[in-house]
Order: structure tokens, then C-alpha cells, then sequence
């Protein structure tokens, strides 16, 4: 029996819906900047609802929207009306999602709106419709060809997601939402890894082997033995960070010279060692020190002060877990 091949129906759904994408990137206007605004500027929070597939997808916005920083849920549109409408607040912003936009369902919601001045934004495609003529801020998506059947929702939940995407992004940026804020919503998983810093996981304070340049080799080699890190962080006089030692450099320098421990600490150092800010990506970090063959670095401030220090089997350990 030969096998069925059902590439061709994937490509054909594939394309109707960049095609319905097309189209909604078309039809963004001034609305579009007005939900954004409004969205920025609650006091409270974005709630949104809407039924069927549209509902899954007011989930999946609110999910979205409370991840870059705006406080959001979902309501049941059915739930609505049996008590559900006691969580709207007159300073909340409501999001409506209906392809048609006169969903029976939501009737019931449209008019607790209008009645208290919540604002309401709708997300539809008709503009006969309640919803279109019901809401403060209309953000009229287009009519698009679904697949399967031409009546299977598909092409019209691509478009609402999508709207709801930009919403979020864009709301982000109104917001001035950075990678440091976005990491204190995503502490775990995958994205907490890659957004970790090396703040979050350099050794400080009195972990840090610190010793001054003038110091004699005799002195740097037992607080190298003693702080176990094979790293020393050396300093001047103002604790401005001059050089760094490495046991393998005092390994290799022992080797051609007999009076290692009566020299100087700054004619063994490294001077001008590499070192990254606060903020640098443990990621990013990582590719530094692979780059340039080193097993630890130093996290220095502005005024070239060191304030951490990496080692690279503690940076493995936090960024492979």
C-alpha cells in the first residue's frame, strides 16, 4: 500500500497563512499605536477573553504581556457571565478577541465595558460588527482564507497571535523593558540560563585572592594555595586592578627562574588582564574566555576596581544546567 505524502497539504497551509500575515501587516494604522499607549499607561491590569480559538489565544497574549512586565490574565468568556465580571476594574484595560466580532458570548462582557468606562480594545475583522462598533480602540485585522475546508480557524488565529505579539512587544519597548527586567520574570528554564549575568554567579567580597603588586612571590604563592581558585587578582595602592597570576604562569616562570619567591608580585603579573563589566551574559563571557584560552576573569568596575571574579568550572555549572 503505497504512503501517503501530506507535504503538499502542509505547504498549502504553510502558505495561506503567510499570506493572511501579509495582509495584517498591511493593515496597521494609528490604532495600532493608540492600544499600545493605552496598554502602557494602565494603572492595573490587561485583561483579555475571548471564545473558542480566540480565547486560547487571549490566554497566550496574557501569558505574554505579564512576561515583559504588564500584569495580565485571561478570563473564560462564559465564565463572564456568571460572575467572572466582578474581576474587571474600572482601571483595568480589556482586550476582546472575536474573528467575527459578535460572538454571543461576549455581549455580555461589551455591555459591562460600555456601562463602567473600562476601556476596551477589540480585535476583530468586521466592522459591522458589536464588537467594532462597541470598542474604544478598534484594531480591525483582516478577513483572510482558512485552512481545511476554508472554515477550520487557522489563518485568522495566525493573524490574532500575531497582533497580540506586536502588542506585547511593542508595549515592551513603550515601557523601556531591557533584558535585565525581562530576566526577572524568567528565573528558570532555558531562558533563565541564557539571561543570567556574570553577577549572578562571579565570586566576591572576601572570595576574590587579592594581593598587591608590591607584594613578594613568597606571599602571593600561599594565598594562592590557601583561596584554591589558581588565580590572583593583583592591585596597586588606590586597589585599582593591575595584573593577574595564574598558577600555571608561576608554574612556568619557576621553572627559568630560581628566586621566585624574593621577586616582586608586578614582574610575574599579567598586566592589564581581560576583564567584563557586571552585566556582560555568563554566555558571553564564556565565549571570552574560550576565545582567548583563559580560566578565569575578572568582573571590574568602571573605575577598574575588580568586584568579582569568574572561574570557568563555576560558569559550566550555571549555564549548563
Amino acid at each position: 500500500m503505497k504512503k501517503k505524502d501530506y507535504k503538499k497539504i502542509a505547504k498549502n497551509v504553510i502558505e495561506l497563512e503567510i499570506k493572511a500575515l501579509k495582509k495584517l501587516k498591511n493593515s496597521i494604522n494609528n490604532s495600532f499605536n493608540k492600544a499600545v499607549e493605552a496598554i502602557s499607561k494602565c494603572q492595573s491590569k490587561v485583561i483579555l477573553c475571548g471564545v473558542g480559538k480566540s480565547g486560547l489565544i487571549a490566554a497566550k497574549i496574557s501569558a505574554t504581556l505579564s512576561s515583559v512586565g504588564t500584569p495580565s490574565f485571561s478570563l473564560s468568556a462564559s465564565d463572564c457571565s456568571h460572575g467572572d465580571l466582578g474581576s474587571i476594574s474600572k482601571k483595568d484595560v480589556l482586550i476582546l478577541i472575536s474573528y467575527s466580532g459578535s460572538t454571543e458570548e461576549l455581549k455580555n462582557i461589551i455591555k459591562y465595558a460600555n456601562r463602567n468606562k473600562i476601556l476596551l480594545i477589540g480585535i476583530m475583522s468586521r466592522k459591522n460588527s458589536i464588537l467594532y462598533k462597541a470598542s474604544d480602540i478598534k484594531l480591525l485585522i483582516p478577513e483572510v482564507t482558512e485552512a481545511g475546508l476554508g472554515i477550520v480557524p487557522t489563518s485568522s488565529t495566525i493573524n490574532q497571535l500575531c497582533i497580540g505579539d506586536a502588542l506585547s512587544v511593542a508595549t515592551m519597548n513603550e515601557k523601556k523593558i531591557n533584558k535585565k527586567d525581562f530576566k526577572k520574570y524568567h528565573p528558570s528554564g532555558s531562558l533563565g540560563v541564557k539571561l543570567k549575568t556574570v553577577e549572578d554567579i562571579m565570586l566576591t567580597k572576601n572570595k576574590i585572592p587579592f594581593i598587591n603588586e608590591n607584594s613578594k612571590m613568597k606571599n602571593a604563592l600561599k594565598i594562592i594555595t590557601s583561596k584554591k581558585l589558581g588565580t590572583l587578582v593583583v592591585r596597586n595602592a588606590k586597589g585599582n586592578t593591575t595584573g593577574i597570576i595564574t598558577d600555571g604562569q608561576i608554574r612556568r616562570f619557576s621553572q627559568i627562574n630560581q628566586g621566585l619567591h624574593s621577586l616582586q608580585v608586578k614582574t610575574v603579573m599579567t598586566k592589564k588582564p581581560i576583564n567584563v563589566e557586571k552585566d556582560t551574559l555568563a554566555i558571553k563571557a564564556l565565549s571570552i574566555m574560550n576565545e582567548n584560552k583563559i580560566t578565569s576573569l575578572c568582573i571590574n568596575s568602571p573605575k577598574n576596581k575588580t568586584i568579582g571574579i569568574l572561574h570557568i568550572h563555576n560558569l559550566l555549572e550555571n549555564i549548563t544546567q
